[in-house]
């Protein structure tokens, strides 16, 4: 059933855009990292203290270093993203279930998540999404790039929505890209000098309409076991190279054969 969907979707795109073909081939270059939440002086617990700290959104502490209750939980996933084996970027999930219900967006929106996980509903719900400063200024896409990893979440936990607590402004993005809609109103995230909202997007979306006009979001189902069903304990030292390219062409090479057949 995963392949028939992904191959519609990249039946229907067609020949990648400019902008999408140039992200299939940068991903050529980019793997993804498990990380061991027991290290706290794993990079990406530095690289989120430096970000925050740049737009001034967290005091100061001495280990310099970003790391929560929720990074320990067991529903938590962090992930480190390497270009050219260098840490660009970083991501957490959760995946929000009737057994495993912490994550950030649980803690400032309990009244509107409690109901619909009642209700047998799941999500990913990433959080902590941050960047190298100069990595950001030489990959400007480094966002789709980083954002990536919960497009793959949502694939393989067969998740219901994808979620976003995320500034107000950054609505549009999420909107634009997964067609994400708000949830909430505007609150407050303990411990962040900022407001938040809550933003959802389909998974089905996320793996036809997305995928069809985004196609580097395609993984194959390698990538997302390797990913996911690793161990904490094999942390970064277990990088995982990016299979879009090889999921696009595998997706369409099925869709053409499927449409020869049609009309033979």
């Amino acid at each position: 059933m995963l392949i028939d969907r992904d191959s519609a979707a990249a039946a229907q795109a067609g020949e990648p855009s400019r902008f999408s073909g140039t992200l299939i081939d940068l991903l050529d270059d980019v793997s993804y990292a498990r990380v061991d939440a027991g290290v706290i002086d794993d990079p990406i617990y530095k690289l989120r203290y430096r970000a925050y700290r740049r737009e001034g959104f967290m005091d100061h502490n001495a280990e310099e270093i970003c790391i929560d209750d929720l990074d320990e939980t067991a529903n938590a996933m962090s992930f480190g993203i390497y270009i050219k084996g260098e840490l660009v970027s970083s991501i957490r999930l959760h995946h929000l279930t009737a057994e495993h219900r912490r994550s950030p967006s649980m803690k400032v929106c309990p009244d509107i998540l409690t109901p619909l996980i009642d209700a047998g509903k799941t999500f990913i719900d990433p959080s902590r999404f941050t960047a190298d400063h100069e990595a950001s200024l030489a990959y400007p896409a480094l966002p789709f790039l980083t954002l990536r990893v919960a497009a793959m979440a949502s694939v393989h936990f067969d998740a219901d929505q994808c979620l976003a607590i995320v500034r107000p402004e950054h609505g549009p993005f999420y909107k634009r890209v997964f067609g994400s809609e708000p949830m909430s109103d505007v609150r407050t995230y303990p411990g962040l000098h900022f407001p938040v909202t809550l933003f959802g997007a389909a998974v089905d979306s996320i793996r036809s309409r997305v995928a069809q006009r985004f196609p580097f979001f395609l993984s194959t189902a390698a990538e997302r076991e390797a990913l996911f069903s690793q161990t904490v304990m094999q942390g970064a030292s277990l990088r995982i190279p990016a299979s879009a390219r090889h999921a696009y062409e595998s997706a369409r090479a099925a869709a053409e054969s499927a449409q020869a057949i049609q009309t033979s």
